[in-house]
């Protein structure tokens, strides 16, 4: 009888729900039907990097309650790219073939990373240069990764910002205000216009439509006009200034990151109309929690249909949900196509036919 096969997994880029259940369902079919073993990387490509390498070995019979587990067991990061990776010393050092080592050496036949596009991009640059035998699976809030109808995340953040918008209503209403919800979405609209549609939002506003806030402010003057005296609006945190500047935040340790365009928009609201204006900013809630029924189900299927592909040495490859079912396709594809809300597509149609404003 041959060695047992090996093969790794790892989550990879920012935290979402939806990565446990994956993980779950990849130990289910590669060990219950293959008898293979699996092992987790721990903080994603750092895991390997490290001498020796950071690992879990996953038992069939403790993944259960991964299936409605957030997070991530095994860790993950989105910084530190390993092509430059950050030093104690502020250098930057190619520490690629370090993971590479860390692969070899525990002995995996095949990897399993789950992550957005741009980690996708790191892994597969790994993969061809040290002839890693690499599997995709995508995940991300922000459901921008091509050649995919669903990303593990998506829902359960939509769910989050539909279920904050519905809080928002009764506030708004009984204070006669403009309440504004600042959502994720680093260059798309998806969690906008999704929860802001089954939210009941009166006002949508993403990156991949222009708006002005005098269009914002004629809104608001209409539903006053028809006796509503409160509005609710939801955001992208992508979306610019009217001038089309970013609205960034900058921490003590001088880093920058999106956020901040809900307090735009309600002062120019209120400068502009005089509308007592209030912004929440729903930020990193979106992420946690436990994963909805759809981030359970698309989870499961993508593990599955990974370990299979594995098991078909169909390498090099991401899985993907298209019409009510699991593909395949070339990670080279997937990370070359990038997927924002299309300014003619349904959804956006959507919220035209029902009376939302997109600003423009």
């Amino acid at each position: 009888m041959g060695a047992q096969k090996r093969i790794g997994v790892l989550t990879s880029g920012g935290d979402c729900a939806g990565l446990n259940a994956v993980m779950r369902a990849v130990v289910h079919r590669a060990v219950g039907t293959y008898d293979w073993e699996v092992y987790g990387i721990r903080q994603a490509t750092q895991g390997l990097m490290s001498s020796p390498p950071e690992f879990t070995v996953f038992d069939i019979h403790q993944v259960g309650p991964l299936l409605t587990a957030g997070g991530t067991v095994l860790g993950t990061t989105n910084k530190g790219n390993p092509f430059a990776f950050p030093m104690p010393d502020g250098t930057l050092c190619d520490r690629s073939d370090d993971i590479i080592a860390g692969y070899h050496q525990l002995g995996l036949e095949a990897l399993i990373g789950i992550g957005g596009d741009g980690s996708m991009a790191i892994l597969r640059r790994l993969a061809v240069q040290g002839n890693l035998n690499l599997i995709a699976i995508p995940k991300t809030i922000d459901n921008d990764v091509g050649v995919t109808e669903r990303s593990i995340g998506f829902d359960t953040a939509v769910n989050t910002a539909t279920e904050a918008l519905d809080r928002l209503h009764f506030h708004a209403a009984s204070h006669s205000r403009v309440m504004i919800l600042e959502v994720m979405g680093r260059d798309a609209g998806h969690i906008a216009i999704s929860a802001g549609i089954a939210g009941g939002a009166d006002i949508i506003l993403i990156p991949e439509v222009p708006y002005t806030i005098s269009n914002i402010c004629r809104r608001i003057a209409e539903r006053q006009q028809q006796g509503k005296s409160y509005s609710l609006m939801i955001v992208a945190e992508a979306v610019r200034t009217e001038s089309g500047e970013p609205v960034m935040n900058t921490n003590s340790l001088g880093q920058s990151r999106l956020g901040g365009i809900g307090q735009y928009l309600a002062d120019q609201i209120c400068a502009s109309c005089g509308a007592e204006t209030r912004v929440t900013v729903l930020g990193h809630i979106q992420r946690g929690g436990t994963p909805s029924p759809l981030d359970r189900l698309i989870a499961s299927a993508f593990g599955v249909a990974a370990v299979d592909l594995i098991a078909n040495q169909q390498f090099d490859h991401m899985v993907s949900w298209q019409n009510r079912q699991v593909v395949s396709v070339p990670i080279a594809s997937a990370i070359a196509q990038y997927r924002a809300v299309d300014p003619e597509g349904t959804l956006v149609k959507t919220a035209r036919g029902v009376g939302i404003c997109l600003g423009d």
